[in-house]
């Protein structure tokens, strides 16, 4: 079946700072770029089921609390639902939340308007984590069906969550 081991603990919560995730990142963006060229070639029902396992095995040692880069790094998009349902939770009117906290980018996608994400409180804990949007409920995607319409995502996500870094470099080795 799948080479990597259950017992594979997660690389960042032994080693990995986020300063020397960046670098690794970094560093492999090259080799990562051409593997993503690789991977739209593999059989959709295997990239998913392969890509599945090696989620559930890396968030059975992920901490998402010790890092939140995405949250600090990285900003979702927010759904006209998104807004509804956070704006009422922190009773206030939409309009006066997009006022607030979110501006409307180049493809007229609603985004954060600052970095790090307003709602990050200090010991890396979401103030609104049980109405967050979408894009955060569902962040980093690797769980999700139908994974080679997200290869560039997960790409991109390489360099934002060391727990998908280490997800793609553990498929690298289960693809060899």
């Amino acid at each position: 079946m799948l080479r990597t081991s259950i017992n594979s603990i997660s690389r960042f919560n032994k080693i990995m700072n986020l300063e020397s995730f960046h670098l690794k990142s970094k560093l492999k963006r090259k080799e990562n770029k051409k593997f993503f060229r690789h991977l739209k070639k593999i059989n959709s029902k295997k990239l998913d089921q392969t890509i599945h396992y090696l989620h559930n095995n890396e968030f059975e040692c992920t901490d998402c609390l010790k890092c939140a880069n995405c949250c600090k790094t990285t900003g979702p998009l927010f759904t006209d639902r998104d807004i509804s349902r956070i704006s009422k939770f922190l009773k206030i009117k939409p309009s006066l939340f997009a006022d607030k906290f979110l501006k409307v980018d180049e493809d007229h996608d609603y985004v954060l308007k600052t970095l790090p994400c307003s709602f990050l409180l200090e010991d890396n804990r979401c103030s609104i984590y049980d109405v967050r949007p979408k894009a955060c409920r569902e962040f980093p995607h690797t769980d999700r069906i139908k994974q080679k319409q997200l290869l560039s995502l997960t790409q991109k996500n390489t360099e934002v969550c060391p727990a998908v870094f280490n997800i793609i470099e553990n498929l690298k080795k289960e693809l060899k």
